[in-house]
């Protein structure tokens, strides 16, 4: 036997979503009235009221006169005229021959010694145009084989003499580092010697040393006798 309906015009099968459908529709009515707020006209309408006047407040403007211009200068006090009286007496000032006499003996002029003005000038070693020759360099030619043999010299007379058996006896140990400067004035001398040590006898050692190496031909810069400014590092191993 047929059925009297057609099974897809049943509403009984989507009454499930409708419900759904409708639920949901329910919750966002109520979702949106309760976050619609509402406020008082008259509070409205007040504030505003306050804020206008606030912006049409009127600001005086007042004008500042300007300033009233300096007092002119004082006049200027007139000179003060002296007379001066015709009846002084001048004297007479009397210019007297600078001719020599024939009969005059005629002094004679001693030669005149040149005068340098000119301040003294300390140049390093490493720059000196014509470097100072230490004894026994003279043959040596060229500027850098004087410079490699005056450093040359000048080591082996500071092994020579140092006593570096002074570090083992203040008890100090390993490697020993000592650093000298001075200076070949423009006599040759050598002066102005200081010395850094880690032992105050071993700096004492190293100035003795250093203040016995012999005269030398100065350096010259531009022709000119300088002063010429020297480093010179003492480096020993102290074993035991």
């Amino acid at each position: 036997m047929e059925p009297k309906k057609n099974p897809k015009s049943d509403l009984n099968r989507r009454s499930m979503i409708f419900f759904q459908l409708g639920m949901v529709l329910m919750l966002f009515i109520t979702w949106r009235a309760i976050e619609n707020k509402t406020y008082d006209k008259s509070d409205i309408s007040q504030s505003q009221m306050q804020y206008d006047d606030d912006l049409e407040e009127d600001i005086p403007i007042t004008n500042t006169p300007p300033p009233p211009p300096p007092p002119p200068p004082p006049p200027a006090a007139p000179d003060v005229i002296v007379e001066v009286e015709d009846e002084a007496d001048i004297e007479e000032t009397v210019i007297e021959s600078a001719e020599v006499d024939q009969e005059e003996e005629i002094m004679e002029i001693e030669e005149i010694e040149e005068v340098d003005d000119e301040p003294d000038i300390d140049v390093p070693f490493a720059v000196i145009e014509n470097v100072p020759i230490y004894p026994g360099c003279e043959k040596k030619k060229g500027n850098a084989e004087k410079k490699k043999c005056m450093s040359e010299k000048i080591q082996k007379f500071v092994q020579k003499k140092f006593n570096t058996d002074l570090a083992g006896d203040l008890g100090l140990e390993g490697r020993q580092r000592i650093s000298v400067q001075f200076k070949i004035d423009k006599n040759g001398n050598v002066v102005n010697v200081i010395a850094r040590a880690p032992h105050p006898k071993l700096q004492q050692e190293a100035i003795k040393v250093v203040k016995a190496l012999p005269k030398m031909v100065p350096g010259k810069q531009r022709g000119k006798s300088v002063g010429v400014l020297y480093s010179l590092p003492i480096l020993f191993q102290v074993e035991f």
